[in-house]
């Protein structure tokens, strides 16, 4: 899978599209919960443009509930055996060491883990023996506690620490750095003003030579700043943060509305380019 890290530093950025295998993700919980909506949801993802799908069957939003790890695999698998015949890229978004090894049996070939491979001790074994990339993101507490307040003496600093501490550890474990995507985690553990700061200083965590990912999709913070409720109505905020993010160096963007996004980006770079 070192072709997929290679693919990262081309011009054009990637877009992993988002398949929620839930019933409560805070976006679109519920909709796509059968497997067979998922499959049918992410061929029109590919279709859209996406160069990734990113499927998972825990919710992670702030208060979620966990579920079992038997559960979760049961989401996941049949979703990821159905569209592996079609998506170049399939992420399995997981915590759970048992639900990485299965989603790579049902044909997953990137590991998500928004905890950083904190949560489980017997996960770093898992993407090591694999030799798969990994996405390594950063959240101050867990989903149950992370917006409870969060506070930094300095947020960047602080993420770039972990950053640094982590790739330490995954030294350690056999997994080199140029498995390694790094995502700061807009919304995990962070108030408005942290996620403004990270999209902001959103380039300084290219200082550690791997890909980073930014996902902003349709999150609280816009909805805070724009005062509106509904996911589906911050579209236009999600582009918004995601073209600054185009414009400073973010090699993969994590996003509900795929089509939107993919064709901001062509316009972007159309004008980028004219001669």
């Amino acid at each position: 899978m070192s072709g997929f890290i290679d693919k990262c530093s081309r011009d054009a950025p990637l877009i992993m599209g988002i398949v929620n295998v839930t019933p409560d993700s805070f976006s679109d919980g519920g909709v796509y919960l059968a497997a067979d909506k998922a499959i049918e949801h992410g061929k029109l993802l590919l279709k859209e443009g996406a160069d990734i799908l990113d499927i998972g069957g825990e919710s992670t939003r702030p208060n979620a509930e966990t579920v079992s790890v038997e559960e979760e695999i049961e989401r996941v698998s049949p979703v990821i055996e159905g569209l592996a015949a079609y998506a170049p890229y399939i992420s399995i978004d997981t915590r759970n060491a048992a639900t990485m090894q299965a989603a790579i049996q049902a044909g997953a070939n990137i590991i998500n883990d928004v905890s950083g491979l904190t949560h489980d001790p017997d996960s770093a074994d898992i993407v090591a023996q694999s030799g798969l990339p990994v996405c390594i993101m950063h959240m101050q507490g867990n989903p149950q506690t992370m917006q409870n307040a969060p506070a930094y003496k300095n947020v960047i600093d602080e993420i770039m620490a972990f950053f640094e501490e982590r790739l330490a550890f995954c030294s350690r474990r056999n997994i080199g750095s140029k498995n390694i995507i790094l995502d700061p985690g807009i919304g995990f553990g962070k108030t408005l003003e942290h996620n403004l700061l990270i999209i902001k200083n959103i380039n300084k965590f290219k200082v550690f030579n791997c890909p980073v990912l930014l996902g902003t999709s349709r999150k609280s913070f816009i909805g805070n700043l724009c005062c509106e409720p509904k996911p589906e109505g911050r579209i236009f905020g999600s582009i918004s943060a995601a073209l600054y993010g185009l414009e400073n160096s973010v090699d993969i963007f994590r996003v509900h509305d795929v089509k939107e996004t993919k064709q901001a980006f062509t316009v972007h770079h159309a004008i980028a380019s004219a001669l």
